[in-house]
């Protein structure tokens, strides 16, 4: 590929193989799920190896999924994000003024009143905790990835992620309180810290040292040319990483298909619903696509990992609430792919 290729308009954002990504998910969830159920042991092994509830597997191929995206960013043009505020302003607004009340909302029209004969009241409650933590973590690796599918904006993904991750250090636990009743909960910073420094801060420094090596002459085309021959593998971290999620989660799935697809309806609801709200907005205000996509699809986008975390950590590993927060795992990427397919039409109505 050239780097006219990647950077011409006219041309496809995404290849050949990335237009059908969502039939490699598809048979990567079914994979994991065979996996899962015929090797639990092995599961189970690398599950284990983990620190502060988080999986350091996962944690390797993440990274491979973002360094393509990290190498892309231009620190010389970080001053002038400033200048075009629009989405940062929808992506703050949308992730923490309205995203966690929605999902609380949501989960208490759904599982007090639409499903209240279905589940039991206690199973209800600890679902709709489980929803909650999973809206008021914002996403903090996986944006990375849509972002790259919709050719968006580099500097602006790493500013509104960054503004993110400080934001949720001093407002996740006061809001998951207020929104779960409880007077105290138990944030696992460890998790949190290590889950920034493992998916933001160490790639971004490697993509930051590659890019120096590779524009030392001012050779853009180098870039271009490397961040091409590198993004296939960013594609098949991807698709390991949903192999593992789901091999974890087999017997969880298998066990309990009906609540699954319970938690799965307003955690669908939400997640089409925040997007339109932001990718409208963004369309409304005149915002850029290659703004207004990752601004729309940050604020879709959930820290699962932080939020499976939270919940094991304050209500238990067998618990409704963890189990709510694993669904939200198994909705993400398909959801995720979908949108990203609807931005990728919908870019010739943006500036």
């Amino acid at each position: 590929m050239t780097s006219t290729a990647i950077t011409a308009p006219a041309v496809s954002p995404m290849g050949r193989f990335e237009r059908y990504l969502s039939v490699w998910v598809a048979l990567c969830i079914a994979a994991g799920v065979a996996l899962g159920a015929a090797q639990p042991g092995l599961f189970e092994f690398i599950a284990g190896l983990e620190y502060a509830h988080v999986n350091f597997p996962v944690a390797v191929l993440i990274w491979v999924m973002i360094y393509p995206m990290m190498v892309n960013v231009d620190f010389s043009s970080l001053r002038d994000v400033g200048r075009k505020p629009k989405g940062i302003c929808i992506t703050l607004v949308v992730n923490w003024l309205v995203k966690p009340f929605t999902m609380a909302m949501l989960g208490i029209v759904f599982f007090e009143h639409v499903f209240a004969g279905l589940v039991d009241p206690r199973s209800a409650q600890e679902y709709i905790a489980g929803m909650i933590l999973l809206g008021v973590a914002p996403c903090t690796a996986m944006v990375f990835v849509w972002s790259q599918l919709v050719r968006g904006d580099a500097n602006y993904t790493l500013v509104q992620v960054s503004i993110n991750d400080v934001i949720m250090v001093f407002a996740f636990a006061p809001i998951a309180a207020l929104l779960l009743g409880v007077t105290e909960i138990v944030v696992p910073w460890e998790t949190l810290l290590l889950s920034v420094g493992l998916y933001v801060v160490i790639p971004l420094a490697a993509g930051y040292a590659t890019r120096r090596v590779l524009d030392g002459r001012g050779d853009g085309d180098r870039i271009a040319a490397f961040t091409a021959t590198v993004k296939p593998y960013a594609v098949i971290g991807l698709l390991a990483t949903i192999v593992l999620l789901f091999g974890f989660q087999a017997q969880t799935i298998l066990a309990r298909p009906m609540v699954i697809a319970l938690i799965a309806v307003p955690l669908l609801v939400q997640a089409y619903g925040i997007f339109l709200l932001a990718y409208g907005w963004a369309w409304l205000w005149r915002v850029p696509f290659d703004t207004a996509a990752p601004a729309a699809l940050i604020g879709t986008s959930n820290f699962f990992e932080l939020a499976v975390a939270v919940a094991i950590s304050v209500f238990g590993l067998n618990s409704g609430a963890a189990l709510a927060t694993v669904v939200g795992v198994l909705v993400e990427v398909p959801v995720m792919l979908s949108l990203v397919a609807l931005a990728n039409r919908t870019r010739r109505h943006f500036p």
